[in-house]
């Protein structure tokens, strides 16, 4: 099955600023789609859909009165497979708390991402749509739905944590950002550190005081690294197992043409 698409509307793709990130595009307009509104708990809307010859997109109604989680859930349940399901982060956008939109999304679509559904999504609770975007595309990428850019996985470390490691994920992410589709882990624990390489594709480790283990996958390929050479060698670990891309050229300003005199 393709990956979920992502929808916004009409009068969010028109507050949109000019530059966006080429990497998180808007993929519809909800009002320019076809989408058959169902309500699931209606055996009648359930069965003439279910009918229907040809595939099409569904969707809640608005305003419709159930906690979306469950709504969506029971219309996957009901609704022939080969219809597909745009999920709705909220019913009713005028009536959601303005506190912790990102959280509220989060629940609500990544609940059903994680239950295999969902073919499109709209995000409508955070009000500002650039963010809304930005924010659509990180729960397809957490719910392990689609992958736009790096992954990469840590965690609030122990007292057994040999380097602090806030500084050193970012000191990672910053030579590694550009690495679409690649999981990298950060991980600060020599006890449960290395367990936790069994999600990613390379592993940065604390091994001792100042000192940092790499990994490939499930396998310590290099030990005991000092911690201002450790980046370096990750990049060159990536290298060396055909995954390394060079970063794109920064954009520069143009200059200004006009003639001084």
């Amino acid at each position: 099955a393709p990956p979920p698409r992502v929808l916004l509307t009409r009068r969010q793709a028109a507050a949109l600023p000019d530059t966006l990130n080429p990497d998180t595009p808007v993929e519809g307009i909800y009002e320019n789609i076809p989408v058959l509104e169902i309500d699931p708990a209606d055996p009648a809307q359930i069965a003439a859909a279910n009918k229907l010859p040809q595939p099409v997109l569904a969707a809640l109604p608005d305003k419709l009165p159930s906690d979306p989680v469950d709504a969506h859930r029971l219309l996957a349940a009901r609704l022939d497979p080969r219809h597909a399901i745009l999920l709705k982060d909220t019913l009713d956008p005028a009536s959601e708390p303005p506190a912790a939109p990102a959280l509220l999304s989060a629940l609500r679509l990544g609940a059903r991402l994680c239950d295999g559904i969902g073919d499109a999504v709209l995000l409508r609770a955070e009000p500002n749509p650039a963010a809304a975007l930005a924010l659509a595309y990180n729960i397809l990428q957490a719910a392990g739905a689609r992958v736009t850019k790096t992954e990469y996985i840590s965690c609030p470390s122990c007292g057994r944590t040999l380097f602090d490691i806030q500084p050193a994920a970012r000191r990672v992410r910053e030579k590694t950002a550009h690495l679409k589709g690649l999981k990298i882990a950060v991980m600060g624990c020599i006890v449960n550190g290395p367990g936790e390489m069994a999600g990613a594709d390379f592993g940065y480790v604390g091994g001792a005081p100042g000192k940092i283990n790499l990994y490939a996958g499930r396998d310590c390929v290099a030990v005991n690294i000092p911690e201002t050479e450790a980046v370096d060698r990750l990049v060159a670990l990536i290298r060396q197992h055909g995954k390394w891309v060079e970063p794109p050229a920064p954009v520069l300003p143009a200059e200004n043409s006009g003639a001084s005199g």
